[in-house]
């Protein structure tokens, strides 16, 4: 007689809320280091597109938070309670977002004034660049095999701001070298587009199922 698997055993949930704790406790830390730097070196190069991360580096400080604070309750009935209200947070700083950086996208394209070099603003997303995609696929699984939506939903902000960071640094590159001001906010226009797309699912509770018998934790 086959025994069917109802998810994880209280003490494996346990584990995976204190893990993805300690995650989003990282995330929070590190965007805010994230936002500071890529601020300062927006305004002292007159860059929208660096400004623009910046800001996007606070979005996803609120992000984690909501997060946090679904998985500071010890009790995983609270935890599930509180699930809706993290994933509307997330999927309003995912529109909010993605309505930011399309706006700023067709300012720069509008020609607003052409942004100096920044060696600060390149090191910024390259670090950016090596860390985030850690952070994203370790909180996503630890968010689909618990089965949680919200969680799941943040380690997919977290992931688009990987997608940020390869587009800022192509486009401060390209700045830089070419004079090639126009790479930057064309790419950034189809990153709006990932953005408004994941909120809305984020909106409707997509991208994570409960863990229910003889299935697995989270649809991939």
């Amino acid at each position: 007689m086959t025994t069917l698997s109802l998810g994880p055993s209280p003490a494996r949930r346990d584990a995976l809320a204190r893990r993805i704790r300690l995650l989003v406790a990282a995330t929070i830390a590190y965007n805010v280091i994230e936002a500071v730097v890529a601020l300062t070196a927006g305004t002292l190069a007159s860059s929208s597109a660096l400004i623009g991360f910046g800001l996007d580096s606070v979005i996803e400080v609120s992000s984690a938070a909501a997060v946090a604070w679904q998985f500071s309750a010890r009790e995983h009935e609270v935890r599930e309670a509180r699930e809706r209200t993290a994933l509307r947070i997330i999927a309003v700083s995912f529109l909010a977002l993605a309505a930011y950086v399309a706006v700023d996208a067709v300012r720069a394209l509008a020609g607003t004034g052409d942004a100096e070099p920044s060696p600060l603003g390149i090191v910024i997303a390259a670090l950016s660049l090596a860390i985030m995609p850690f952070l994203s696929a370790a909180q996503r699984r630890a968010g689909r095999e618990i089965g949680s939506a919200s969680a799941v939903a943040d380690s997919k902000q977290t992931l688009l701001c990987t997608y940020l960071s390869a587009v800022l640094l192509v486009g401060l590159i390209l700045n830089a070298v070419f004079g090639w001001s126009w790479a930057d906010p064309v790419a950034a226009l189809a990153i709006a587009g990932i953005a408004v797309k994941e909120g809305r699912e984020a909106w409707r509770g997509k991208g994570c199922c409960a863990p229910t018998a003889g299935s697995q934790a989270c649809a991939k």
